[in-house]
This record gives structure tokens, sequence and C-alpha cells, in this order.
């Protein structure tokens, strides 16, 4: 049962859900830990809300791929309500022209698709997808340990050496293809292996999930990486629909938490974080309220954490100036729309598979460049670059009989607005264009609305404290991965401030629902009070062979 810590001995700042498996990893090994939520409901970005009467959704988060087995293991979350289902096919590219492009299914059904866009992408397939699978291979073996943390001598050696051991077994094409991938642009990645325009769309779209720039940004090809590296019921790169909601996921993280003590606070918004003697002494509320503790374990953002919950001259001077120059803000733009009934391509008007993948509207490459400039110039893609949901199509408690519900994940929109104009004022503006663009592939979409909730940049942080409207904590730059994430010398989950922790997006690996700075972060706590035994590795079957990677 959970119960209330007058005195713990950890406070964790914000209840997302790496803050919840943070907490219950230390709970299990008995320390008294306390969340501290700053909303009316636990999950951070990652809950199912009532955005218009009878039609509930994933407010922001809303597709699983990246959570870690060994955390949905450990915590027991499917005897908590947890369930995924697995999409029929990865992704659905309407073309137009009463084109279209499905991706997944099937290596070899992707592989006939492809041959009506070009027979040489098709025959590539394989090769190309072994590479990614090889690349991703190396990140999965890294995901869950914590980076080498510069500054720790021999000790920082040893870790890396063990880290990277596995690139000694890479043949030469295949270091090739990863330095590629971790240098490249996602248009020069792909360029080098295929030659159809809306295939490299299909695979492109990856590099700009969560990231303001353009297929052209160097770099912008290891996003695409970040978000292969997953799984769906042991299927590698799938994406999937968690029943109820993102919300049932940290309900069942929040469940587990208390099943091992966790006292978890809702309505108790952090002003500060206490430090005393060039230490951590705890927190202080909003409402004024001082909570003592020796460690306090952020899982609010680096931006957040260092520039509006410290005192500057408890941090020293030289990490102030690098966090200041820390980048977060990932141009996202997300809504949620309550249907009359599912929209009906022009390529493909009737109910199908396509209605249950992820649906793409960012038809080239070029077309997303097109967004990104457009929202540099302007302050959001005259046509956005849209991935849509329709979550309804499978869990019938969203949506009333016969009505849907849709997801709208949309990039590119200005973290701040050009000329001093303001995205309260504007965010309605911009998601009509989010509309016209839907329209321009469904025709009659727009009368299918019957309501809608709208979050742009400045609403992503307002309402979830992504500063920026950053999804991902941080731009997913290799100036702010690894041991570099926030910033190199404190890779490692532990502050410049003793007893300060960050388990939050901001640290390796980054951004999606991993669960992976949680655990990571639980491990640093664990092995500085000398409990680090008490977190076992628990190992598990390996995933079988994915499909072709999607969203």
């Amino acid at each position: 049962m959970a119960r209330s810590h007058e005195n713990p001995d950890v406070l964790i700042v914000g209840g997302g859900h790496n803050g919840l498996v943070c907490a219950f990893y230390l709970a299990r090994a008995g320390l008294k830990i306390c969340i501290l939520e700053r909303r009316h409901v636990i999950g951070g970005a990652a809950v199912t809300e009532e955005f218009h009467p009878g039609f509930r959704n994933s407010t922001a988060s809303y597709t699983v791929s990246l959570l870690q087995p060994k955390v949905i293991r450990d915590m027991a979350l499917a005897d908590h309500g947890y369930r995924v289902i697995e999409r029929p096919i990865a992704n659905f590219l309407p073309l137009g022209e009463g084109n279209y492009l499905k991706m997944g299914g099937g290596l070899e059904r992707t592989q006939a698709e492809f041959q009506r866009f070009s027979m040489h992408d098709a025959q590539v397939l394989p090769a190309y997808l072994d590479a990614l699978e090889t690349a991703a291979g190396l990140l999965r073996d890294m995901v869950l340990r914590a980076p080498p943390n510069a500054g720790d001598g021999l000790r920082a050696l040893v870790e890396g050496a063990l880290q990277v051991r596995r690139l000694r077994g890479l043949s030469l094409a295949e270091q090739r293809d990863l330095l590629d991938l971790f240098t490249k642009s996602a248009r020069d990645f792909l360029d080098g292996w295929f030659e159809s325009e809306p295939i490299k769309a299909a695979f492109g779209f990856d590099a700009m999930v969560g990231n303001y720039a353009s297929p052209d940004t160097p770099g912008s090809a290891y996003v695409m990486l970040h978000h292969v590296f997953g799984e769906v019921n042991g299927t590698k790169g799938a994406w999937g629909h968690c029943i109820g909601g993102m919300g049932t996921l940290t309900q069942a993280m929040a469940k587990a938490c208390r099943t091992v003590g966790v006292d978890i606070r809702l309505e108790a918004p952090v002003e500060q974080v206490l430090v005393d003697g060039g230490e951590v002494a705890g927190v202080r509320l909003q409402d004024g309220k001082e909570i003592a503790a020796s460690a306090v374990i952020a899982n609010v953002g680096p931006k957040l954490l260092y520039e509006r919950l410290m005192e500057p001259d408890d941090l020293p001077a030289d990490f102030r100036r690098r966090m200041k120059g820390y980048k977060a803000g990932s141009g996202s733009f997300r809504m949620n729309v309550a249907l009359a009934e599912l929209p009906r391509f022009t390529c493909l008007p009737e109910p199908g598979e396509h209605h249950r993948s992820g649906i793409i509207i960012a038809p080239s490459l070029d077309y997303m460049d097109r967004a990104f400039n457009d929202a540099r110039l302007w302050g959001w893609a005259k046509r956005p670059i849209v991935e849509m949901l329709i979550p309804s199509t499978v869990d019938d408690s969203l949506a009333p009989a016969g009505a849907h519900v849709a997801s709208l994940f949309c990039q590119h929109f200005a973290p701040e607005l050009p000329d001093g104009r303001d995205w309260d004022a504007e965010e309605d503006r911009a998601a009509d264009a989010v509309i016209d663009t839907v329209e321009e592939y469904a025709p009659g979409f727009r009368a299918l609305i019957l309501g809608r909730s709208v979050l742009s940049p400045k609403g992503l942080e307002r309402t979830f404290g992504l500063s920026g409207g950053d999804i991902m904590h941080g731009r997913m730059s290799l100036d702010q991965l690894w041991a570099a994430r926030p910033v190199l010398g404190h890779g490692n989950y532990r502050g410049p401030v003793k007893g300060l922790y960050m388990c939050g997006a901001g640290t390796h690996p980054g951004g999606g629902v991993t669960g992976a700075p949680g655990h990571n972060a639980a491990q640093a706590v664990l092995a500085d009070r000398g409990l680090f035994r008490r977190l076992p590795f628990i190992g598990g079957a390996r995933p079988r062979r994915s499909n072709p990677p999607g969203r």
C-alpha cells in the first residue's frame, strides 16, 4: 500500500513515466520515495484525458514502441492493466493523385509494395533493414546503461570500452553505416540507399519526429535511428496502441509504485530545489511548504530544472553557461479531434488496415524541407508534416459507438513565433493549417470534426512543463547525446550539486516513452548509497525479427 512519507529519503520532481519508473526501483530497494506532481493527474505527458464530451484520447504522447521490456517485466505492468496492440501495417502514406504507399506487414509484402515505385528499392530493402538493425542493436545494448562520465578517469575509460566493445565485431561496411547514421542528414543517408522519393519519405519521416530541423540537417539521420530501436510484444521496430490510451500505461506504473510504498502527491508544484552548504536539502513547493530530503531527482527537463527551479548561485558558473546553450524546442504541435466517422482518403476511401496504421502526410523529403523553412520564416509550416493515428479503430473505450478519435502529431511549428507574435493568439490558425492539410488527402475531413483540442509549443510547455514545447526534453543532436546529455561531465544522471539527480528524457538515451532514464537514474542513486545489488538485471527472451520500421 502507498504511504505518506513525512521524511522521505528521496523526492522526485515530476510524475512522468520516467519518474514513476525511477520511484519503483528505488522503493523496491527499500528507500522512502515521494513523487511531487504539479498536475491533477499522474503521468506527465503520457496521460489519457477527455477533450470533448464522450471522447477521450492520449493528450500528448500517443504511441508505444520504445518502452523497455525489462521495465515492463520488472513493474509487472501487464498485471496492472497495460496492454498494447501492434499495428497491422506500420505506416500509410497518401501521395496524391490516387496513389499511396503502405509500409510493413512483413518483409515480402513491403518489397512487393516497393516494386510499384522502384524495383531497385525493393531489392535493397533487406540490406537496408539489416544495416538499420545492426545499429539499433548497438543502441539497445546501451540504453539501460549509464554512459561513461567525462572526468571520472580510469573508471570512465573502462566503462566506455565495455559499452563500445561490440564495435570490434562490426565489419567495415557496418562501421561505415554506423558513422553515416550518426553524422549524415536523413536525405544524404537515404539517398545512398533508395531512388524513390515516396520510399525515402516513408523512412525519413522518423527523422522529423520531435526534431525541429530539415531532412538536410546533418545528424538528422540519427533521429531516424532513434525511433526504430524499440519493440512491441517482442517484434523489433514495431509500434502499437496502448489500450485506454497512454494514461493506462502510467496508471499501471503508478499502481506498481504504490505496491512498493511510493508516496504520490498530486497538485504539488515545486518552486525551487533547496541547496544548503553545496548539498541538496529538499524542495520548496509553490504554496511555500518545504520538504526536506537528502536527494532530489528531477523528472523535468534540464532547461526547466537549471534555469527555473534552482538559484543560479547554487550552480557552478561554467555549468550555468553550458546549460544556457542547451538547445530545446522540437517544433511539435499536438491535436486531438473527435470525428463523427472515419475519414475517407481519396486513394483508399473505404475502411481498412490503413486506418489502423500511422497515417503520414509528408509525401517527400522536399515537402519536409519546405515545412521546416516555412516554420522558420512564418512560424509554422503552410503544409505541415502530419502523423494521424485513429486509436478508436482498435479501442472502443475512447469514443461513442460509430464515432472516432484521431491523434494529430505535427511538425514544424516554431518554438517561438517571429515578430513577437504569441502562440495563444495564433494556435487556432495553425490548427486550421493542419486540418486543411489533411483535407487535401481526405476531402470532407473538416466536416467530420465534432470537437478538437490544440497544444501549440507554448501549450505543451504550459501544460506539461516541456521547455520550448520540446517533447524530447532537448535537441537530439550529436552534441547532446549519450555522455553529453545534457552536458559533458553530467551524463551519468548526477547533477552538479551533491544529492541532485536527473531521470528525464534530457538524459541518455533521450526522448520517447522508454523508461530507460528512470531505470538508469535509480541505479545511480542506489550505487551512491551502496544499494546497487538490490536492483538486479533481469534478462528475457530475445525479440523476434522486426517488420520494416515505422511509427
